[in-house]
């Protein structure tokens, strides 16, 4: 859904950036900080997703090209209301996209697997058809407060919502779809309604947000602060997709429609070094064997040969972090360091780029870093990394490789630290709302 400008969500916003084309979205409202910190203190309300690709897929074969195209299957099984991680792997065993499928009354509604996903519907041959839908709206609420909030609003009772499941309800009057999932770790719930009530909606959600101490969040602090300690792998600031390495056609397409984002850090010249397989990122339990889907053989091989890596987090030295801060400022005399005071996908300020650095452990490559950002609450900076899985236990320490191709290089020191790095009691998948926040409404 485009927001338009005159929309009260850009009121207050420090500043506003174009999205996903020509959307424009508020950029940055309270600042880094005092955005993120929301959601371990209350919950912030953002309106990011609102940009997403959102394309439905129907038709008598709809159900069959979703069990040939993803991973996991089952798809002529779901039922209206229900919702499930999609992904797509090339040949390689590689993920060319991944996403949430929620099965509608007539369709399967995809989102972030378009324009991906499309292409290989117009190669499949099959009865089915696709179409983008840009009159919805796509609202975030994250943070331990975020249930209060939404049953505050809608005045209704949410507490039998379970992680990844969705509910519909009215808010203002109108029909919405609330969806318990979230992107910070911390409790968190979608909302997804018509375009034609976004505004109201949107009104009610900030009022309420506000009385329980919450807040809007920029775009900017939503897309770098988010993902990397909620513990969840993006394709915008994680890792590449695999659509420009598996073959002309696909390579072609990708180029035309898709976000393309280009690697930068030491690892920017081996994009399939950085390239992962649902494995890689935690993802292995998605794939299901039973039923034939692209990349099948190269799975089974990746898993017969334990040719898997291991997501963890790393705590970047800080010592070593600070020494390439204030390489900036020696003087003449000294060549700095590539910068490191922007964050994760923002760090050159010429363009934005997947940050993927080489993770060595005693000079040996064991891996790649990515997604480096600012943890507010702890006071570290952390990033991801997919590593080596002996190399995976929660202190080992690790060196790494900061600086691109021709550029000064440091061995930035890293210490393999928790994953997911938020996994406190209001963590999503296993937050027990009934026993942490009281029923105001059956």
């Amino acid at each position: 859904m485009k927001i338009p400008m005159t929309s009260k969500i850009f009121e207050g916003a420090y500043t506003i950036s174009p999205m996903n084309g020509a959307a424009m979205m508020p950029w940055v409202q309270y600042g880094s900080r005092t955005e993120y910190l929301c959601c371990h203190t209350s919950a912030w309300l953002g309106v990011n997703l609102c940009m997403s690709p959102v394309f439905d897929i129907k038709g008598p074969d709809a159900a069959k090209f979703l069990n040939q195209t993803c991973v996991n299957p089952n798809f002529d099984k779901m039922k209206a209301g229900q919702s499930k991680h999609g992904i797509i792997c090339n040949e390689q065993g590689h993920m060319l996209a991944d996403g949430v499928i929620m099965k509608k009354d007539d369709c399967y509604r995809t989102y972030w697997l378009a324009p991906c996903i499309q292409y290989f519907m117009f190669a499949s041959g099959l009865d089915v058809q696709g179409e983008y839908v840009d009159d919805e709206y796509f609202y975030q609420i994250d943070g331990p407060k975020s249930l209060e909030i939404l049953e505050e609003a809608c005045e209704c009772n949410l507490h039998d919502i379970k992680f990844a499941k969705n509910k519909t309800v009215t808010c203002c009057g109108h029909e919405m779809t609330v969806h318990r999932l979230g992107m910070s770790g911390a409790l968190a719930y979608e909302v997804h309604g018509s375009a034609d009530s976004a505004e109201e909606v949107y009104c009610k959600l900030l009022e309420v947000t506000k009385k329980y101490g919450g807040m809007p969040l920029g775009s900017y602090n939503y897309s770098i602060l988010n993902h990397t300690p909620g513990g969840y792998p993006n394709q915008l600031q994680h890792y590449p997709y695999a659509l420009l390495t598996s073959g002309e056609q696909l390579a072609d397409f990708a180029k035309k429609y898709c976000m393309l984002f280009p690697l930068r850090g030491s690892a920017m010249n081996d994009p399939l070094y950085c390239e992962v397989s649902p494995y890689d990122v935690g993802w292995g339990n998605r794939i299901n064997f039973n039923h034939d889907f692209m990349g099948k053989e190269a799975l089974m091989k990746i898993k017969e040969e334990g040719n898997i890596r291991k997501a963890v987090t790393l705590e970047w030295n800080t010592e070593d972090v600070g020494d390439v801060f204030m390489s900036q400022f020696r003087g003449q005399e000294e060549e700095p360091y590539d910068q490191i005071d922007c964050i994760s996908a923002l760090d050159s300020y010429e363009t934005f780029g997947i940050h993927c650095d080489y993770v060595e452990k005693d000079g040996e490559k064991i891996g790649f870093a990515s997604g480096r950002t600012y943890a507010f609450y702890e006071r570290r900076m952390i990033s991801l990394a997919f590593i080596d899985p002996k190399y995976a236990e929660e202190g080992t320490e690790v060196e790494v490789i900061w600086g691109e191709p021709g550029h000064r290089v440091k061995r930035i020191r890293a210490t393999v630290a928790r994953f997911p790095y938020y996994n406190g009691e209001y963590r999503n998948e296993t937050c027990d709302v009934d026993a942490l926040i009281p029923k105001k409404y059956e």
